[in-house]
């Protein structure tokens, strides 16, 4: 993949972090939150995470 490919994934992957975030809040908002859902977003965050750090990584950054 070239540059512009890992800036676009980074790009989404962040965007999705976000997503993801807000998804929390608003779960937490109610007055039963469901914690397996809330665990699940936050291991896909972790997981974008780990995924931005590879495309530094290859931008050598």
């Amino acid at each position: 993949m070239g540059n512009k490919n890992h800036k676009k994934a980074l790009r989404s992957l962040n965007k999705r972090i976000a997503e993801h975030g807000e998804k929390i809040r608003l779960e937490y908002e109610k007055d039963f939150p469901d914690e397996g859902l809330i665990r699940h977003w936050e291991s896909e965050i972790r997981a974008f995470e780990k995924g931005i750090q590879q495309a530094l990584k290859r931008l050598g950054k």
